[in-house]
């Protein structure tokens, strides 16, 4: 009898990991796991939870969900990071189907399902789709408005949807396991965007990255300005490094919030000094310099008008602030990655 490898089963038999990075993150990671035990996929499926040292409650908490269910498995990791958790799920793995997921996405029952059919109907090397942000307060219903609208973070297809394709990066991704250890798993220097450079060797091997709107993963925004601003400005800090690593592979919507934030910055200053010429009575033509940052206010309320309008007057006023808390947070974050600074701010800031 032939053997019977676990590439050469039906699709509906391939075993399945899920691999799951969590870090201090007790509020959000019970639901992520219950969505995973949840799905309706019929192969055999492990949980992989790669734990860094978390200190509000969250190594009791998996703790817990691994004595309930054989399935989950917790995995220590040492330094913390997203990619090193990620790599340690993957060289755990015992199945040929990697599916990445994060402790603040929910998967949808058939998410599992879908998403090996499409690696099996287009021989990609790693498959994904929409990163549906839902919020629950208004502040967050506006953060997940700001991710889902091109005036937000771009209009990539795994933010506002598109048609089924070949793609530069997806979502989180479902992944062949070989197809990973090919490219030597995720780059632990990088700490934020790591999913992005990975797709990039996936392409450059001859792989391919498709996306897929069959598939969407809940995930839940930031709850609060603070943590919103340090996200933003980490994932601008990281994109930075990445166009200076890679500057043939990045388009120019990635300089568009730096650009916008030295504008606004610059024009602000020239205006200031128009204030100072006409304080001493001298004509105030650098009063000019104010047009920029009132270009920039008008764009935001219009763009409140069109997408937030809708949403209740808390939502829109919520995005009035979110909005220009995305732009600029990411864009002054994106000038030192760019200046090869990542390195000195990450390890000050943990970021």
């Amino acid at each position: 009898m032939p053997e019977n490898h676990p590439e050469a089963m039906p699709a509906s038999l391939l075993g399945v990991s899920y691999v799951m990075p969590v870090l201090n993150d007790a509020s959000h990671v019970r639901a992520a796991v219950e969505s995973i035990l949840a799905q309706d996929y019929a192969g055999p499926v492990e949980v992989l939870i790669a734990l860094g040292p978390s200190i509000d409650g969250t190594n009791e908490l998996v703790a817990d969900l691994a004595a309930r269910d054989d399935r989950v498995r917790v995995l220590e990791n040492e330094v913390g990071s997203t990619p090193a958790g990620l790599n340690i799920g993957i060289r755990a793995a015992q199945y040929p189907v990697v599916v990445r997921v994060d402790s603040h996405s929910m998967l949808p029952t058939d998410y599992a399902r879908i998403a090996v059919d499409e690696l099996e109907r287009t021989g990609a090397d790693n498959v994904g789709g929409i990163m549906d942000a839902r919020g629950e307060t208004a502040f967050e219903q506006a953060v997940a408005l700001a991710y889902t609208t091109k005036v937000g973070l771009g209009g990539s297809a795994f933010h506002v949807g598109g048609s089924a394709g070949p793609a530069d990066t997806v979502y989180l991704g479902v992944f062949r396991r070989d197809a990973l250890l090919r490219v030597g798993l995720f780059d632990e220097t990088i700490k934020r965007g790591q999913d992005w450079e990975l797709n990039r060797r996936l392409r450059e091997t001859g792989g391919v990255v498709w996306f897929t709107p069959r598939l969407g993963v809940t995930y839940r925004p930031r709850s609060s300005l603070d943590r919103l601003a340090r996200q933003m400005f980490s994932t601008g800090l990281w994109r930075g490094e990445l166009a200076r690593r890679f500057p043939s592979a990045n388009g120019i919507r990635y300089f568009v919030p730096p650009l916008m934030v030295l504008g606004v910055a610059i024009g602000l200053l020239v205006g200031i000094a128009g204030l100072v010429q006409a304080a001493l009575g001298a004509a105030p033509w650098l009063l000019l310099g104010f047009v920029v940052p009132v270009v920039y206010l008008l764009f935001v309320v219009a763009a409140t008008l069109v997408y937030a309008s809708r949403r209740g007057a808390r939502t829109a006023a919520w995005f009035l602030v979110v909005l220009p808390c995305i732009h600029v947070s990411w864009g002054v974050g994106f000038v030192p990655g760019y200046l090869s600074l990542t390195s000195n701010i990450a390890r000050h800031t943990g970021r």
